[in-house]
């Protein structure tokens, strides 16, 4: 089984970076895509940024220009690069990927609270 364990979450200013890193316990074969979800409290969990198999990277408008999603496959991590963060960016991150021999949801990390305040 494969476990995703995030870090980098935290307290930052409005305006403020962060990066947040999703390390996989190994290797995964065949990814289709890897994401990031997030949670804020009383809202549904929504898809913030998306690297799928060909290279191409889709972002919800909320982030377009602000955010980056990446990945290193030598080291089985991906990252979210956050800039210009803003309070309505506060919620717990969540990665996740799906691969073609994986659960159908794909694989998820446990979350790490982001909290956007001055």
């Amino acid at each position: 089984q494969v476990q995703l364990v995030e870090s980098g979450g935290g307290l930052v200013q409005p305006g403020g970076s962060l990066r947040l890193s999703c390390a996989a316990s190994r290797s995964i074969f065949r990814i289709s895509s890897t994401n990031w979800f997030r949670q804020a409290p009383g809202k549904e969990r929504e898809l913030v940024a998306a690297l799928i198999s060909s290279g191409r990277s889709n972002y919800a408008d909320s982030v377009k220009g602000r955010f980056t999603i990446s990945r290193d496959n030598a080291k089985n991590t991906m990252y979210l690069q956050m800039n210009s963060l803003k309070p309505e960016d506060t919620a717990v991150y969540y990665c996740n990927v799906v691969a073609t021999y994986g659960p159908t949801n794909g694989y998820w990390g446990q979350g790490t609270q982001v909290t956007v305040s001055s």
